[in-house]
């Protein structure tokens, strides 16, 4: 079984981690905003650009024009492509959740376990959590060639399964409406500031915290074997 976890919910608090990030930056730069706000509005832009991507981009070059929006409409001064750089470079200094290390290493010995986020390879090999999954099943938007939420990347992470079962555990709203809409048996794990998805088809499935998803998906196998 292929078990695929979102990497900047489910796995890292990327709100934490690129706040502080960018607060550091502020003062450098003279920001009158705090971190955690840049960091709001920035990532809000970075969905959206993603959602309308109909070629294929890098997320890095997504992440750079996300923040020139996000410096113009805050009126921050700086650099899009030199603060980008500088914020996606960070990444390695954004803290896992803290059940994350003990919670995937044992997973690692039942399932198949991998990443499928919107993410280039670079950045994703810096985070801390790049060492606890099979580098065969990290499935980035680079390698897949999409972004969240389109059904697509859904799909092709289906296929990575080869066709045996493929669970995701998914935190944001987004990904976990996404994934449930494109057919996927979905976990989604509650994370703090990460609220259900409103509307649409719900999971069957709800975690909050690592140990509840190794309970789930001993629960799911079984099923599967009966």
């Amino acid at each position: 079984m292929l078990v695929t976890f979102d990497l900047f919910s489910a796995l890292l608090d990327s709100r934490t981690g690129a706040g502080a990030v960018l607060d550091a930056l502020g003062r450098q730069r003279g920001w009158s905003r705090r971190g955690t706000d840049v960091y709001d509005d920035w990532d809000r832009r970075n969905k959206q650009l993603q959602r309308e991507v109909t070629r294929w981009r890098p997320f890095w070059q997504i992440s750079t024009d996300a923040l020139a929006g996000t410096l113009a409409a805050l009126g921050l001064a700086g650099d899009p492509r030199q603060d980008a750089a500088v914020l996606l470079d960070s990444v390695g200094s954004w803290p896992a959740w803290p059940d994350v290390a003990d919670g995937l290493r044992p997973l690692g010995g039942l399932y198949h376990v991998g990443i499928l986020s919107n993410v280039d390879d670079a950045v994703f090999a810096r985070t801390q959590v790049a060492q606890l999954v099979d580098d065969e099943y990290v499935l980035t938007s680079e390698r897949l060639r999409a972004y969240k939420p389109a059904p697509v990347i859904y799909r092709r992470a289906r296929e990575a399964a080869r066709g045996g079962r493929h669970v995701h555990v998914a935190t944001s709203a987004r990904d976990v409406r996404g994934s449930v809409e494109a057919g996927l048996d979905v976990i989604r794990l509650a994370r703090p500031g990460h609220d259900a998805p409103a509307g649409g088809p719900a999971p069957r499935h709800v975690a909050t915290s690592m140990g509840e998803v190794a309970e789930l998906l001993a629960r799911i196998e079984r099923g599967r074997r009966g």
